[in-house]
């Protein structure tokens, strides 16, 4: 592990438990993030593949899955080579909505690794964006 880490904090105008289903159904994965082909569960593989290309781009595995307050898994992408990083999502209800937080940790260092990094962080605010767009306006 190491101590490069990636935190983002974003405030939902939805139930908690709907945003526990778009972490981790399918049908609403594919609509803001990348596609499983069944939904994340606890002590299960982790697999996500493009919405259009069907490539595998994520893998790992569930290691806890407490709706709807918590999901945690272990994330490696090709650009990781062997190094295998955790995504931690924290989940809580708020006046009006969810409160939504993710932690992605272990990510690989120095400067060689600093533009995956980079990579990473501006791929986790464009796909939080898209979950807030996906969500109905009526939740």
């Amino acid at each position: 592990m190491t101590d490069t880490t990636l935190s983002k904090t974003i405030y939902l105008k939805a139930p908690r438990v709907l945003v526990w289903d778009y972490l981790t159904t399918p049908e609403h994965l594919a609509k803001w993030f990348h596609a499983p082909k069944t939904p994340l569960a606890e002590g299960q593989k982790l697999e996500m593949f493009g919405t259009t290309s069907g490539d595998l781009l994520i893998w790992g595995k569930v290691i806890k899955a407490q709706k709807p307050d918590y999901l945690e898994y272990t994330f490696t992408v090709g650009p990781m080579g062997d190094a295998v990083s955790t995504v931690k999502w924290t989940l809580r209800d708020v006046p009006g909505g969810t409160q939504l937080s993710l932690e992605h940790t272990g990510l690989p260092q120095g400067v060689e690794a600093f533009g995956l990094t980079l990579a990473l962080d501006k791929g986790w605010d464009d796909h939080l964006m898209r979950m807030r767009d996906a969500l109905p306006e009526d939740a």
